[in-house]
């Protein structure tokens, strides 16, 4: 066998590779000693069939089968004698001239082909000890609680719709419409057919709930708001707005305390236990949010960290995948990059560099998680397996199937747990500092590392 590398750039390879005619006329007589006792040709007893009567029926698609198997097999020893991993599949180029491959299926030639592929980089890993890092702290007010249960004992105490004459009033909950316009003109997110909407609940900016109470189901008034200077959606943040809002139905809430007899009914000791029960809710809610900025802090830094080239094969499978999505997203809500405040150029080029993110992300924390023995148990993919069945009820059975059936899906499931273990190994290293802040500030900086760059899991 022969090798000679012909391309050396950056991390692409191409390889010259010659295969004997004898060492394929070899393997071909391994596999028709296979077929012997095998086949079963008219005239002959099983596995007396001569080889060379053999050669001349399965001959050449024996050779075929032969060929693939050369190929696949000095590939694959070739890149381990160079200690070379590939980053995808490489590519084979076979000559064009069939009468080329007819001389070597019939075990005249030498079989020459090319092999293109691109190496996985070396990874050298920053120095990960003492990565600093803010870690939010919200505390949740007894009066967030309060607001909570409420909120619990207004959805849960039932309501009844109060008729054709009903007047909205404070603590009724109502179906509208609206069409929100800011200078006139209509903004996103800012209409709706039917939304829902509890007076006094707070769900709606200040203002907005106050202005209904009074009108009559039917009914289409006009509500003048500004929207608060600290609102997530910063193009909207400070802005006069004005809707146009139709009453659609009202329901009163139903009779009824809010006490230990109401808590019992949800299946709770006494209302202390519903306090609990909603604080723990809330505290894990925050949690899970202080969590996700903290991981942010984790990848930007392990991205700001390490500069090194990578698989341009990886990088257009991890872009072609986003732009899928994003293109879909955008068609399927009839809108154009135009509607989104940029062009498609600068989208394609925005994605790249977030699929080129994820390629290396994903590189370096393979690379971490490989040097501190960092492992995804046995009972680790199984619990994720059922949480990820657990996400179609009525369907457990064909999802865990496709699962069992689909050995590279679930082992898709690993990455993300591999990922928050070398994530929570970094953060065990790293010098973090509590940082006490409002359940809005941290909602803003989730919203702020959303739009400098979606995050995803990196596979």
């Amino acid at each position: 066998m022969q090798v000679t590398e012909t391309l050396n750039e950056g991390l692409k390879r191409k390889l010259s590779v010659t295969i004997p005619a004898a060492d394929l006329n070899s393997r071909l007589d391994v596999k028709l000693e296979e077929l012997k006792g095998q086949a079963n040709i008219k005239g002959f007893r099983p596995g007396k069939v001569p080889t060379s009567h053999l050669k001349k029926v399965y001959g050449r698609s024996a050779m075929s089968e032969v060929m693939t198997d050369a190929i696949n097999a000095t590939v694959s020893d070739t890149l381990d004698k160079r200690e070379e991993r590939a980053a995808a599949q490489p590519k084979v180029d076979l000559p064009d001239d069939q009468s080329v491959i007819n001389d070597v299926l019939d075990g005249k030639a030498d079989l020459a082909f090319e092999v293109e592929y691109e190496v996985l980089p070396p990874v050298t890993l920053m120095d990960i000890k003492g990565v600093k890092l803010n870690k939010p702290v919200v505390e949740v007010s007894e009066e967030e609680v309060d607001a909570e249960v409420k909120r619990v004992f207004a959805q849960n105490r039932g309501y009844t719709d109060k008729g054709e004459d009903a007047v909205v009033a404070d603590g009724d909950r109502l179906g509208l419409s609206f069409v929100g316009k800011i200078d006139g003109k209509e903004f996103e997110g800012g209409s709706s057919d039917h939304a829902h909407l509890t007076i006094g609940s707070g769900e709606f900016i200040p203002g907005f709930e106050e202005q209904l109470v009074g009108m009559k189901k039917g009914q289409t008034g006009e509500v003048k708001v500004t929207f608060p200077e600290d609102y997530q959606n910063e193009d909207l943040a400070g802005k006069k707005a004005t809707f146009e809002v139709t009453i659609l139905h009202v329901d009163g809430p139903n009779e009824g305390e809010l006490d230990d007899e109401f808590a019992k009914r949800l299946g709770l000791e006494d209302v202390a236990a519903l306090r609990k029960a909603v604080r723990d809710q809330m505290e894990n809610a925050l949690a899970s949010m202080g969590r996700q900025h903290l991981k942010r802090q984790v990848l930007d830094a392990l991205d700001d960290g390490h500069k090194f080239e990578v698989p341009a094969q990886l990088v257009d499978a991890e872009f072609n995948t986003i732009w899928q999505r994003v293109v879909h997203e955008i068609e399927h809500h009839g809108r154009s990059f135009e509607d989104e405040g940029t062009t498609e150029e600068a989208a394609k080029e925005q994605y790249r560099r977030i699929a080129e993110r994820r390629v290396r992300l994903g590189l370096v924390v393979a690379e971490i998680g490989n040097t501190n023995e960092v492992q995804v148990t046995d009972e680790e993919h199984q619990q994720a397996l059922i949480a990820e069945v657990r996400r179609f009820p009525g369907q457990e059975q064909q999802v865990y199937d496709y699962y069992r059936k689909n050995p590279q899906a679930l082992a898709s499931l690993r990455a993300p747990i591999f990922e928050n273990k070398v994530v929570d190994h970094i953060i065990e290293l790293g010098e973090v500092t509590d940082k006490k802040m409002t359940r809005e500030e941290l909602a803003k900086l989730i919203q702020a590392d959303e739009d400098e760059v979606p995050e995803e899991h990196h596979h």
